[in-house]
């Protein structure tokens, strides 16, 4: 767990008190408190060159719940503009709204229903196109990912206190 927790340190830059805390790891994911925001993140398990961008994804819930759920994913490769980026939860799809190397949800129905499809799959894969067509997939497990979720949305409504 601690190579794990190292590795979304490190992506995530910085160290984990200037990032926030981490408030609960297991499986591949973690929930962290940043203050305002709680997010429960992942890598993907294609681990990125050296150099190259690694691809992330989570789940952001914020204490004042304009955030409350929202799901985001930063992109191992920018996409070619104009195409669409394409979250898909066990076989369930989710088109996503993309900008620059980053994509998320597109609003709180769609929000819920990919935490829904999350509590019930194996695995996700964010795919996309790059600007030279070429088709890119971020694949992830989910092994954690709901007591992630929940650790990170009960931090910031308030039902679970720092330690």
């Amino acid at each position: 767990m601690r190579v794990f927790l190292a590795a979304i340190v490190a992506v995530l830059g910085g160290t984990a008190d200037a990032r926030g805390s981490v408030i609960h790891a297991g499986g591949g994911w973690a929930a962290i408190d940043r203050g305002d925001v709680c997010d429960a993140l992942s890598r993907s398990v294609r681990i990125a060159e050296k150099g190259k961008v690694q691809a992330v994804a989570g789940f952001s819930f914020t204490t004042d719940h304009r955030r409350w759920g929202e799901f985001h994913a930063r992109l191992s490769h920018l996409p070619r503009p104009g195409s669409s980026v394409l979250l898909t939860v066990g076989d369930q799809p989710f088109l996503l709204v993309a900008r620059d190397d980053w994509a998320w949800s597109r609003g709180p129905a769609q929000e819920q229903a990919i935490i829904g499809a999350v509590r019930s799959a194996d695995g996700m894969r964010v795919e996309g196109r790059d600007p030279g067509g070429r088709r890119f997939v971020d694949p992830y497990e989910l092994g954690g990912a709901p007591t992630a979720i929940d650790a990170a949305a009960a931090r910031c409504a308030g039902k679970m206190q720092p330690r």
